[in-house]
């Protein structure tokens, strides 16, 4: 399963956006104010590419086109993810069950509930932020996971892939609440998922999500202390005892 993961973030290569190109326009004259190198198009007014503000095939708003550019990909990469857990229990890789549990259900919830149910959100610059924690800690981690089921070990892969969690996670669970918080505006104005229940009872789901951000950074306490605890254990780094005089 690592194997299979680590292509398809490989596989995670942006690519242009239909709406960029107008009906019957060639591919060097991008609606977002970015051109090819042979100059059509300009910067929004007709005027010569420019190698610094632009790059060739790019728009201004591709951090807003992330999500349809890589969508995809990303959703099937945290599918396959979850194949990891029945990993952990069968005993091909020693991870502990419940912090990794923890960690893929909120990248589900996010991606799936927040992200892909509203429009609106997938355009947000927090998507291409959270994408780019997510994949540079899964590049390293599952690296290292694969080399490791094999019998490899490098130094500094081990050093790596348990110390850049350290700044990158918390990043993760706060552009995670980020996005919860800017989806919110979008689930009270369209109702997604919010339902009436027999009995006068209704769900209404930003209340559920509001309720989730809670649960969000107390598992971000616990999954922390764990993965810290384990760093400790393979890096075989303990804290200095101060002596009493």
């Amino acid at each position: 399963m690592t194997l299979d993961f680590f292509f398809c973030k490989l596989l995670s290569v942006e690519r242009p956006r239909p709406s960029a190109l107008s009906h019957g326009a060639t591919p060097t004259a991008l609606s977002g104010g970015c051109s090819f190198p042979d100059g059509a198009g300009g910067l929004g007014n007709g005027g010569p590419w420019d190698p610094w503000s632009c790059p060739p095939g790019c728009s201004p708003d591709s951090m807003v086109d992330t999500f349809y550019a890589i969508g995809l990909v990303m959703r099937l990469c945290q599918l396959i993810s979850l194949l990891e857990l029945l990993h952990i229990y069968v005993g091909i890789e020693s991870n502990h069950l419940l912090p990794r549990f923890l960690q893929l259900t909120e990248r589900i919830i996010i991606l799936f509930v927040v992200i892909t149910s509203q429009e609106e959100v997938q355009e947000k610059y927090v998507v291409c932020v959270l994408f780019i924690f997510w994949n540079l800690l899964d590049m390293v981690r599952y690296t290292y996971s694969m080399l490791s089921v094999i019998g490899i070990s490098y130094v500094v892969l081990t050093w790596l892939s348990q110390t850049l969690w350290m700044p990158i996670y918390p990043l993760c669970v706060l552009a995670e609440a980020f996005a919860v918080y800017q989806s919110l505006p979008y689930f009270e104005s369209f109702g997604t998922y919010s339902t009436k229940l027999p009995f006068d009872l209704s769900i209404y789901f930003p209340y559920v999500l509001k309720i989730y951000v809670i649960m969000l950074f107390i598992g971000m306490y616990f999954t922390y202390s764990h993965l810290y605890s384990e760093r400790r254990d393979i890096l075989k780094v303990f804290p200095v005892k101060k002596k009493k005089i």
